[in-house]
């Protein structure tokens, strides 16, 4: 089995939120003092992919799309046991939308070639979007399926559990395909340290636009097809009213009338 998996390095959805603010100017989240990490739907989507090479062998690649990415990282995917690791890393890659990200990544896929399966996680933390994945499958012209919980390979096809709100469906899916994983998967594995010190000494791949050839104007920001209008962190207010009386009871019914007049029952 070839394989591919995508990931991202994103702000930690898990960082305290007085280091979180909001760049007005340039609609961007700002952390402070805080790494980024790999966001966790793509550890999951990871995981996804080293169950099937540890039942049927193979080969997993993975890919991740930014701008002066740590690699500490993103080689948490090799750490874990995956076999490469290639970066769309430059400038012109960021602040796209999810077309633009995923017509990049799109390319970047056709360059490696040969793939059985192409997993995504089911959204990113930061944008929680969910878009980028089918978006990439429509683009690729392959058979995608969505919030994916159980993966099983039957004879060229994938036999899978797919969420839904009241339980899950099974669906079977040719090969070549695209998943996105959910975290019902089950937990990632923690990286060894063999292939912790596997990661340190295998060096990335790392591709330009034009090593994808694709032009500026289609990705990134330049390739924006949806723009961001308002980035901003919702204002909450409470008040407090204190209703007092000479007896339990006095204060009881001030409440229940104060309760009355606000249509709270």
């Amino acid at each position: 089995m070839d394989m591919i998996v995508c990931v991202k390095q994103v702000i930690d959805p898990e960082a305290p939120p007085a280091s979180f603010k909001i760049d007005a100017a340039s609609n961007k989240a700002v952390m402070a003092g805080v790494p980024p990490v790999i966001d966790p739907y793509g550890e999951f989507a990871t995981e996804a992919a080293l169950k099937i090479k540890d039942a049927k062998g193979g080969k997993l690649t993975a890919l991740c799309l930014g701008n002066a990415l740590l690699r500490e990282v993103v080689k948490k995917p090799l750490s874990m046991g995956a076999d490469d690791l290639i970066l769309l890393e430059d400038p012109a890659f960021v602040d796209g939308d999810a077309w633009s990200t995923a017509f990049a990544l799109a390319a970047a896929v056709k360059k490696i070639g040969k793939f059985d399966i192409l997993f995504c996680g089911r959204e990113a933390s930061d944008t929680n979007a969910g878009e980028v994945g089918p978006a990439l499958a429509e683009i690729l012209g392959l058979p995608c399926v969505t919030l994916v919980k159980k993966i099983e390979i039957l004879d060229g096809k994938a036999k899978v559990e797919r969420m839904t709100a009241d339980g899950y469906e099974v669906i079977e899916v040719t090969l070549p395909c695209l998943l996105t994983v959910s975290n019902e998967i089950g937990e990632p594995r923690y990286p060894t340290i063999k292939g912790i010190m596997a990661a340190k000494r295998k060096e990335p791949v790392v591709w330009k636009p034009a090593d994808i050839a694709v032009e500026a104007g289609k990705i990134g920001v330049a390739g924006q097809r949806a723009k961001m209008t308002k980035l901003f962190q919702p204002v909450k207010e409470g008040k407090c009213e204190i209703l007092t009386g000479d007896t339990p009871e006095e204060a009881a019914v001030k409440l229940a009338l104060r309760l009355r007049e606000a249509k709270l029952i």
